[in-house]
């Protein structure tokens, strides 16, 4: 008896000394990337680095300050596009997708996750640069076709983790399916649907491929929604291939921004989740000491 728990001991141990290497080999290439950004990109960074434009090489107090506009500008009209389609697209899947429609809606919806962004960015070329050319709004319909499967699937998953027990209680008193998902369901899933909006927009906000195929990039400060704009990856992706010191320093000062902006919306969506979770748990808790209570 003694032999066997001693076994049993000794394979726990195994077991959680070869997951604790496994974490540790897999968090070696994260810092390891982001030891080498913060190392080269950290020099470039400065007041003027963050708030002047792009210029060519040798040009004095170049930076990145129209590309920082310009990633915030096709992200904000990609979310105004993409969001409201997503979001529709999750609550009908969730409540209304029981049906052979709503699951052919379901397989084409994890297609269009899984699909290229460089195919999704000639997608967006063909139906809209060859008719106004290099522009904004180009850049953002393409941004917003890859954010609406990732909206569409956190914000289904979001609104099936609502307690039926919920559902089941307003339509008992009477109220209308659209006025259910509307005021219950929604209003109860709202902290994943945040969730969910936030991370398709750090999925997007790191995309090269579809921008170079329609926004193009730009030195200067444009925002109009038919002329090419810069953005952050556009940047790196140019400059890192440039032959002068100076370009790629601001490349790797470019990444180290991006970065940071991305990560710190991570931070945002696991402190949203854990808050989501919680409140899951909560509710759970207490329909079940009402259920208890009526029986």
């Amino acid at each position: 008896m003694r032999s066997y728990r001693s076994r049993r001991k000794w394979k726990n141990r195994i077991a959680s000394l070869l997951a604790l290497v496994c974490v540790l080999v897999a968090l070696v290439p994260l810092v390891s990337i982001l030891m080498e950004v913060v190392s080269r990109g950290a020099p470039a960074i400065d007041w003027a680095f963050l708030t002047e434009r792009t210029k060519s090489s040798g040009a004095p107090d170049s930076g990145i300050g129209n590309a920082i506009l310009g990633s915030l500008l096709l992200v904000m009209w990609a979310s105004l596009i993409g969001l409201p389609f997503g979001i529709l697209t999750g609550v009908y899947v969730s409540e209304y997708g029981d049906n052979w429609f709503g699951r052919t809606v379901r397989f084409f919806n994890d297609i269009l996750a899984n699909f290229p962004s460089v195919v999704i960015g000639l997608f967006a070329y063909s139906l809209i640069v060859t008719v106004i050319g290099f522009s904004l709004i180009s850049g953002a319909f393409a941004l917003a076709i890859i954010m609406i499967p990732i909206v569409a699937n956190t914000t289904e998953d979001a609104l099936r983790m609502v307690p039926n027990s919920l559902r089941e209680a307003s339509l008992a008193l009477g109220v209308p399916r659209w006025r259910t998902v509307l005021k219950v369901i929604i209003s109860n899933g709202r902290s994943g649907l945040v969730t969910g909006a936030l991370l398709a927009i750090a999925r997007v906000a790191g995309e090269t491929a579809p921008l170079i195929l329609t926004s193009f990039g730009n030195n200067f400060w444009e925002t109009g929604l038919t002329e090419p704009v810069a953005a952050l990856p556009l940047v790196i992706f140019r400059n890192a291939m440039s032959p002068y010191a100076d370009l790629q320093e601001q490349a790797w000062g470019a990444a180290l921004v991006l970065i940071t902006m991305v990560l710190s919306l991570n931070v945002v969506v696991r402190l949203l989740t854990r808050k989501r979770m919680k409140l899951y748990k909560a509710v759970k808790k207490t329909w079940k000491e009402r259920l208890s209570l009526n029986v």
